[in-house]
């Protein structure tokens, strides 16, 4: 059967999947792209900001913001439009790398070259995406994506004087088209070099006005405690309906075997990340939802359980939960 959408590189389709339906964007329950369940809602912070639209950006005062955050010289730090420039900057410094065979592909795609002997620097995910295991504390690399590593720890970095680290802020904050991305280096020297590969007015004038309030709003620690609960109670509805996702930290499971249950939710409005792009076209990754969001998955899945057959014209959208 011909899936009503086809799974795209990363994951965020729920625009997609709307027109594709037929229903406002705002029904899709997107669980593939894993963001924060728990961040507050953005608009009204970036609602203060518009003015900013009108003029040019400048970065100064995101960047400081953040430096204090994390509790580094700022001089280490650049910020990037998304996680995904701040992967290409860092792949071009250092354009031959090591990835292992089951990461995320946005390593690869970036590097020149990639060294399957495992001698050039080691580019890993932590928490690994998509499994959401936590690196052991004596895992080495040089190059580490941080995306996630605030919602599964509490804490905003693990960076250290010999780690270039990559995170996406916007993965935490839960506004992914504001594209706020960031590379923390060893040094002062090597971030002056990934700021010189950078397009001028590399972070718009947008979200450099309000990344310092909405990093204002910013609890890791709390987040990290709400997302394990969702993320159990998410487990144990997988379970219950006999799929088993591996043990994650991370605000996202992956169920290593889950034949055509992106293609089935679909019908339903709801969007699963599917691991073809992992290299595992049979299983799943699932962002964990907020309450509402997992009591929609819940009824779904409750009538994929109770139907004795699938017909593909008998699908429809769940009347979503607002």
């Amino acid at each position: 059967m011909t899936s009503l959408i086809p799974p795209g590189p990363h994951g965020g389709d729920a625009s997609l999947l709307a027109t594709a339906l037929g229903v406002p964007v705002r029904e899709i329950l997107d669980l593939s792209a894993s963001l924060n369940p728990l961040a507050p809602d953005p608009k009204p912070i970036l609602a203060r900001h518009l003015d900013a639209i009108v003029r040019y950006p400048d970065d100064q005062r995101a960047t400081a913001a953040l430096a204090e955050v994390i509790g580094i010289d700022a001089e280490r730090l650049v910020l990037t439009n998304g996680g995904a420039e701040a992967i290409a900057l860092v792949a071009a410094e250092y354009p031959v790398g090591s990835v292992d065979s089951f990461e995320f592909s946005l390593y690869a795609r970036h590097l020149t070259e990639v060294d399957e002997t495992m001698q050039a620097p080691r580019w890993v995910s932590d928490p690994h995406n998509p499994t959401g295991r936590l690196a052991d504390s004596d895992d080495q690399a040089q190059v580490r994506d941080e995306a996630f590593y605030s919602l599964a720890t509490g804490q905003w970095t693990r960076g250290d004087a010999e780690t270039t680290v990559v995170g996406s802020l916007t993965k935490a904050l839960a506004c992914p088209g504001l594209r706020v991305g960031y590379v923390l280096c060893p040094d002062d020297r090597s971030a002056a070099a990934i700021a010189k590969r950078r397009p001028q007015w590399s972070l718009n004038g947008f979200a450099a006005a309000a990344l310092p309030d909405l990093l204002d709003g910013a609890d890791p620690s709390a987040w990290r405690e709400g997302i394990s609960e969702l993320r159990g109670e998410l487990s144990e509805l997988l379970r219950a309906h006999d799929l088993h996702p591996d043990d994650s930290s991370a605000n996202y499971v992956w169920v290593p075997h889950a034949p055509g249950l992106r293609d089935d939710l679909l019908f339903y409005g709801i969007l699963l990340r599917d691991g073809a792009s992992f290299g595992h076209p049979d299983a799943v990754r699932i962002a964990v939802p907020d309450a509402l969001g997992l009591q929609r998955l819940s009824d779904t899945l409750d009538q994929h359980s109770r139907a004795s057959s699938w017909q593909p014209s008998a699908r429809r959208p769940l009347t979503p939960h607002l």
